[in-house]
């Protein structure tokens, strides 16, 4: 099998980069965040004054494959102007994704070279607006452009603050769903009279479902890869530990506030579903892919970013939300969105285009939409085309009972936290230990990151 691991939000195949004029790729690899507030001015970073022109707008974002094509196709519309407005000339920057991507992010920030607009994941803001290195955006100034609060989901909006004020606008939502084979799940009975999957509405019931996708494939029931990847026990555990309606808090300084019984209740339901014989428990994230692509299993549990892969397969594709099992409905999901990269000195109007472009953006995220995304911005989901995309559509309402990661400045997309958390998953899973002392090793790792000071408060 291979080693490859996606990244959250990227495709596990995705298409080659093409270039355009002002768009440069830039692979660095940096070590940790402890130098963040030591280190000086990056000489490769784009600035608001950069070798493509000082009157271009500086753009960062880690959109590379089928999702940087994409990103490509929205900036040349917002570039061209749209109607009743102006266009823009663009530079923009691309990096690798990652935890160098974050460093950066944040070095450059802190040395004075940040571009206008950066992209970030909602998870990781924690890290960066309490220690200054995004500025807030103004509200007032979005409007005037088309944008405001009402326009994106409360589960998501609530995300874009810290003490009250904004400091991010999501771009999307992209959460971890089920796809499945429609012509599997028929002969399985799973199938409401929508043609749409059935609700589950308990662990027994997606227990049985698993069973039903086998004998209908002949195979495996519920694919999921999860081995040596770094995010994915995390997303199947945090989705159905909020389905419990409990709270995973992290409060500074620690310790951290688990429920263990609940924990326990989810880790003893995944030991359950992934028991090696109906659903396998001992693949990767890759073989996961191949098995379901080739039919080798009814559903697979993955990001929805694997749409544009899954429909290139051929099998009859059908995607859902993650099913509710326990009290509450709940989706694991994260959010690209745009921030304002601190600078010491802005210049109104640069800023003021910057907030322009976000609102331009957002309006051309249907485009976005076509890689699997959700739209964060409602009035897209709106649009008669959106409800036209298959399956797309069938799965946008997990926007609206998103869960993200805790807000701390350790945890989100790509984190340590995220790969600590997973490696007790994996063991129990593996049956190399139980429930109990899964969760427990969880709730030390929590402890020991919570006991780590913060590099950049």
């Amino acid at each position: 099998m291979s080693s490859r691991l996606p990244a959250q939000g990227v495709s596990a195949a995705s298409a080659p980069v093409r270039r355009l004029s002002r768009r440069r790729l830039l692979r660095h690899t940096m070590a940790g965040t402890g130098a963040l507030l030591t280190a000086g001015p990056l000489s490769g970073c784009a600035s608001p004054a950069s070798a493509s022109g000082a009157s271009a707008l500086s753009v960062w974002d880690l959109f590379q494959g089928g999702d940087g094509m994409l990103m490509d196709d929205m900036i040349e519309a917002v570039s061209k102007g749209t109607a009743g407005a102006e266009g823009f000339e663009v530079d923009r920057t691309i990096l690798d994704w990652g935890p160098s991507y974050y460093t950066k992010l944040a070095m450059s920030a802190a040395g004075g070279r940040a571009s206008d607009v950066a992209a970030m994941h909602l998870s990781r803001l924690a890290g960066y607006a309490p220690g200054g290195l995004v500025d807030a955006f103004d509200l007032d100034l979005l409007a005037e452009f088309g944008v405001t609060r009402k326009d994106f989901t409360p589960a998501v909006w609530a995300r874009t603050q810290h003490d009250g004020t904004v400091y991010a606008i999501p771009l999307d939502v992209h959460p971890f769903i089920v796809f499945y084979d429609k012509e599997a799940a028929d002969t399985a009975g799973l199938l409401a009279s929508s043609g749409e999957l059935a609700p589950m509405g308990s662990p027994e019931a997606l227990l049985d479902a698993g069973k039903a996708l086998a004998e209908a494939t002949g195979e495996s029931g519920i694919l999921f890869g999860h081995v040596t990847d770094t995010a994915q026990n995390w997303r199947l555990f945090a989705g159905l530990y909020a389905q419990t309606g409990a709270e995973f808090t992290l409060p500074d300084g620690g310790p951290p506030e688990i429920d263990i019984d609940a924990a326990v209740r989810v880790v003893t339901f995944m030991k359950q579903l992934f028991d090696g014989r109906t659903n396998p428990n001992n693949l990767d994230y890759n073989g996961a892919l191949a098995a379901f692509t080739g039919g080798r299993g009814g559903m697979a549990m993955l990001g929805e970013w694997e749409l544009p892969t899954l429909k290139q397969s051929g099998i009859p594709l059908g995607a859902a939300p993650f099913p509710q099992v326990f009290d509450k409905p709940a989706v694991y999901t994260d959010s690209h969105s745009f921030v304002l990269p601190h600078q010491e000195n802005p210049d109104p109007a640069r800023r003021r285009e910057a907030h322009r472009y976000v609102a331009e953006i957002l309006k051309q995220s249907l485009t976005w939409a076509s890689a699997g995304h959700i739209p964060a911005y409602q009035p897209v989901l709106a649009e008669p085309e959106y409800a036209a995309l298959d399956p797309q559509s069938s799965y946008a309402d997990a926007a609206k009972v998103a869960v993200l990661d805790p807000p701390n400045w350790f945890v989100g997309a790509g984190s340590n936290f995220q790969n600590r958390m997973c490696q007790p998953l994996q063991s129990a899973l593996l049956g190399n230990t139980s429930a109990e002392k899964a969760v427990r090793q969880m709730v030390r790792e929590a402890d020991a990151l919570l006991r780590q000071p913060n590099p950049v408060a």
